[in-house]
């Protein structure tokens, strides 16, 4: 059975008290749902997030990291020095990272190889932008960034992949894919595996969607069958719409 996941990404949000005080805010939240949940706070926050939760039923998770284990690369952090404060999960290829910081599908292979090699688990961003839906590209988009940087795994590796679709043109736009078009897009992705990895591959990898999940929307969202929970942006930085999400299952 594939874990339904909810993983809030604070991006570059909240110094030490507003991540103490949300860390608080959430964990007076009720969880109704067998939902995995996650939440990303920076790297200068995430031992004191990951002390403060490491009896809770919250995981603390990177944003980032560098593929090389150590060395000359000033202001990174690598797959070591996330295991050494206990963080067992990074996500990768963010959208933000592919066009601020011109991460290409090789650098993302690296970088996966690198998590893996430590045992973590790695969430895998991916997405097309609007002009690729507009010239109905998004398919051949979002197979060529998953091949590029997955398909050199091995089966067994994708037993610590989770994938996170994310439309760019859906992010913090107030834009949002309808769930028939989450769920089309969602069903290629495990297809795409299948035709690779075979089935029962593709069957247990969880693919999370992330483009603007709110409340309002999340139950119908997460009711898709190949739609397995979300990364949330925005909402997740207000514990009270955060958790409700995450109850939608």
């Amino acid at each position: 059975m594939r874990k339904q996941i909810v993983a809030g990404n604070w991006k570059m949000n909240n110094g030490l008290s507003q991540t103490q005080s949300l860390i608080t805010d959430l964990r007076n939240q009720t969880k109704t749902s067998d939902a995995e949940v996650m939440i990303s706070p920076s790297f200068t926050n995430l031992w004191s997030a990951f002390d403060t939760l490491r009896k809770d039923d919250i995981e603390v998770i990177a944003q980032n990291m560098h593929f090389a284990e150590d060395g000359a690369y000033t202001g990174e952090v690598s797959a070591g020095m996330l295991k050494s404060i206990g963080i067992k999960t990074v996500i990768l290829g963010h959208s933000e990272r592919r066009e601020y910081f011109n991460e290409t599908d090789e650098l993302l292979a690296k970088k996966v190889d690198a998590a893996l090699a430590k045992g973590m688990r790695v969430i895998f961003c991916f997405g097309e932008e609007l002009a690729d839906r507009k010239a109905g590209n998004e398919e051949a988009v979002v197979g060529s960034q998953i091949k590029n940087a997955l398909f050199h795994l091995g089966a067994a590796d994708f037993q610590n992949i989770v994938l996170a679709y994310e439309p760019v043109w859906a992010i913090g736009t107030g834009e949002t894919a309808s769930p028939e078009q989450a769920q089309d897009m969602h069903a290629f992705i495990r297809k795409t595996l299948a035709d690779t990895y075979g089935n029962d591959v593709a069957d247990a990898v969880s693919i999370l969607y992330g483009g603007s999940v709110k409340p309002a929307n999340a139950e119908e969202i997460f009711s898709k069958p190949d739609v397995d929970g979300g990364l949330i942006g925005g909402a997740s930085l207000k514990a009270e719409d955060f958790f409700a999400i995450v109850n939608a299952f």
